[in-house]
């Protein structure tokens, strides 16, 4: 009997997975390791084709077994075929023989114990591995197990069948079969343990073992373990084959002690032990791969971005990788079509890295400069391309819903996209996130035609110059603009509001303020133009507004345009990019490791950043290009309070000039040493300074997390 071939330390130790080691120096494996003894040539048999084919044989043998409707079986037949491509290599001659050879010894059971029988398998195949062992052995148990049900299945419409089943004397359990569905429960549950295992050590001989080393999290105990779970597997398949293969010539009580007999010994539980272990240690040995790959890849990135190379292609492939046979991995939005990495191959390339939804604003500079080099294609700094890098927060889950948005997002851009975040690298995200400084706004990394990163993020320089002084968007050519400007109206607001050119050009006096409470606006804009009559200068006055520009900027703009205040700026994106364009100054100067102590334009640009992060007015009052001492700023009680006692520095006018008076007095007369200074600087790169002096006095400011959410 089959319990006479499991002894009792088996038994204990299958139930424990700490005793499970100490089976494998049990004598019984020391045979069945002394019959290992692979030539080389199991390693060019792909197992998982035949294992499927295998395990499509053994579902419809026990769906016959327990009455599967044909419909459903059938479905599984066509659904497992569709993997066959290459059907005569699964089952070439060899195979085939070894397949009928294991089925002779596996048939031998009927004759000797379960034991021995499985023993021969294993000697039969001595010079495979231990993947290709089981899945053999599958193969040959399916054709014994499917060739007894369609024996055992003879219907009145089957006479072949039927008269086979009586010359082979089969029990009248097919005639009836209720009674004998419980019978075959504990063998169907078998059955398909020993596929489950199967499957697992198929997944273990296929792993990437040039990234497992000796000290692997999970390859070594579970290699220890793998000789152990084929051969409880085959034993497996030997017990069934008894079962099936013993039954003809067998009266009702020697068929009902066979089946008694998986009760008392319940190996599959034994078998779902094993299958358990092996899972947990595939999945250890899996994430050991996952990080030794990202490793690898993470490094491999590293290097190409520092080595030399020929063109623009590695670097590319390195970050955008195309995915099940997928070879056109970019969008391609002038024309809607997919596209190879090819059409970048030694172009500048532009790589707008966001999240995957893209905020307006941001996505209409890109527009324009996209649009504005589309304009003239030929000329030398048209000679670029767009490809949008959505990047999908590892801890969300993509759902349909972010898929629509994504889908409609790339649908509005005219310029490449990468076809699905998808094809990222995980490791690319990492990357992109430690070493450029990816966090929240989106970034624009420019490649040169080598694949050179130029500028970690050049977006802010397009901000400042726009795309066509920008070009090619080295880090030495921003250095060399900052160069050749200093702070004035020119550099400040001329790019947003166009007729400040003309004001500067005509000598005129110019002041920018910005704030929201509209009673401050409406009393200072109504002083400020009575104090430039009073003083005979000629004073053009323009409202920016605030950062973040909501319903209440845009109220503002319309009650100052009817009034006749002030000019306004044209709508709340030109608004929000005066203040975008101000915080690039500022980012573009920290990159270049400029300070306030030293660098007047970053002091200036602080200035102003802290004036919009505060909640009153405030003013700047200018004249020409703007030199320092041409320039003067104060926060809005103190410019009211300056410009209502005008009649106290009038004088000073005709001799210093109205700007250097009115400096004068700020700060001479109004200054005190009692301010509060908010800068407020989103942290949009990752490399925001620990140290940030205040623009007033000097001393290092103190620093706070601010969250905000404005809906307003």
């Amino acid at each position: 009997m089959a319990n006479s071939t499991i002894p009792a330390q088996v038994q204990q130790s299958m139930s424990n997975p700490i005793m499970l080691a100490s089976l494998i120096d049990n004598p019984i494996m020391h045979r069945i390791h002394s019959t290992h003894a692979p030539d080389g040539c199991s390693r060019h048999f792909h197992l998982k084709p035949l294992l499927r084919f295998t395990e499509n044989i053994l579902q419809n043998a026990v769906s016959t077994s327990t009455h599967t409707p044909q419909e459903e079986a059938q479905a599984q037949l066509n659904a497992s075929l569709e993997d066959y491509d290459n059907y005569d290599d699964i089952l070439k001659p060899y195979l085939a023989q070894m397949i009928k050879r294991t089925a002779g010894k596996l048939s031998s059971v009927c004759d000797q114990s379960a034991q021995t029988a499985t023993i021969e398998v294993f000697e039969t195949l001595s010079s495979f591995q231990w993947g290709t062992k089981v899945v053999v052995a599958l193969a040959a148990f399916s054709v014994i197990y499917g060739k007894f049900w369609l024996v055992a299945q003879s219907s009145p419409t089957n006479l072949l069948t039927k008269s086979i089943a009586i010359l082979e004397q089969l029990p009248d359990m097919l005639g009836v079969k209720e009674p004998w569905k419980p019978k075959f429960k504990a063998p169907t549950d078998l059955i398909k343990t020993i596929l489950e295992v199967a499957k697992c050590i198929v997944d273990f001989s296929e792993l990437p073992l040039q990234h497992m080393n000796h000290e692997g999290r999970g390859m070594p105990t579970a290699a220890a373990h793998i000789p152990l779970a084929v051969y409880w597997t085959i034993y497996g398949m030997a017990i069934c084959t008894k079962q099936t293969m013993c039954l003809p010539g067998m009266g009702q009580e020697d068929v009902d002690a066979i089946m008694e007999d998986w009760n008392q010994w319940s190996l599959e539980h034994k078998l779902t032990q094993i299958h358990n272990y092996l899972k947990a240690q595939l999945a250890v040995c899996r994430q050991h791969i996952r990080e030794r790959r990202e490793i690898e890849t993470y490094e491999l990135i590293e290097n190409l971005l520092k080595t030399p190379q020929i063109d623009n292609m590695k670097i590319l492939k390195a970050l955008i990788r195309p995915k099940d046979g997928q070879e056109l991995p970019l969008f391609d939005g002038s024309n809607k079509k997919r596209a190879k990495l090819e059409v970048l191959w030694k172009r500048n390339v532009l790589l707008l890295i966001s999240d995957p939804e893209v905020p307006d604003q941001e996505l209409s500079i890109v527009e324009k400069m996209y649009q504005e080099s589309r304009q003239n294609p030929t000329r030398e700094e048209s000679q670029y391309e767009v490809v949008w890098i959505p990047v999908v927060d590892g801890s969300t889950q993509w759902n349909e819903e972010e898929d629509r948005h994504f889908e409609t997002q790339k649908a509005q851009m005219k310029w490449y996209s990468v076809f699905h975040p998808s094809l990222l690298e995980t490791v690319a995200i990492k990357y992109i996130k430690k070493v450029w400084g990816l966090n929240k706004k989106p970034m624009l990394v420019a490649l040169d035609p080598l694949g050179r990163v130029v500028n970690n993020n050049a977006i802010h320089m397009i901000n400042i110059w726009g795309p066509t002084v920008a070009f090619p968007f080295h880090k030495s050519r921003e250095e060399g603009l900052w160069k050749e400007v200093s702070w004035g109206f020119e550099l400040l607001a001329a790019p947003i509001h166009p007729p400040i050119i003309d004001w500067i050009t005509e000598g005129k006096y110019i002041c920018l303020f910005g704030g929201e409470d509209i009673e401050w606006i409406r009393e200072f804009c109504i002083l400020a133009k009575a104090v430039g009559r009073a003083a005979g200068i000629k004073l053009e006055m323009l409202y920016v507004g605030k950062s973040n520009p909501r319903e209440k900027i845009w109220k503002n703009n319309i009650t100052i345009a009817q009034e006749n205040l002030s000019d306004v700026l044209a709508g709340l994106n030109v608004v929000w990019f005066f203040w975008a364009r101000l915080e690039s100054m500022w980012h573009s100067k920290v990159q270049h490791g400029e300070t306030a102590e030293r660098d007047p334009i970053t002091q200036e640009t602080m200035s102003m950043l802290s004036f919009d992060g505060g909640n009153h007015g405030w003013a700047v009052f200018g004249r020409g290009w703007g030199e320092m001492n041409q320039m003067t700023k104060a926060k809005g009680d103190t410019i009211l309070t300056c410009l209502g006692e005008y009649q106290m520095w009038q004088d000073e006018v005709e001799t210093k000039g109205f700007v250097a008076a009115l400096n004068d007095y700020l700060i001479h007369q109004l200054q005190t040493p009692h301010h509060c200074n908010r800068l407020v600087l989103p942290d949009t790169t990752g490399r925001t300074p620990d140290r940030v002096p205040c623009a007033d006095c000097g001393r290092p400011m103190e620093k706070y997390i601010r969250y905000r959410c404005c809906t307003d």
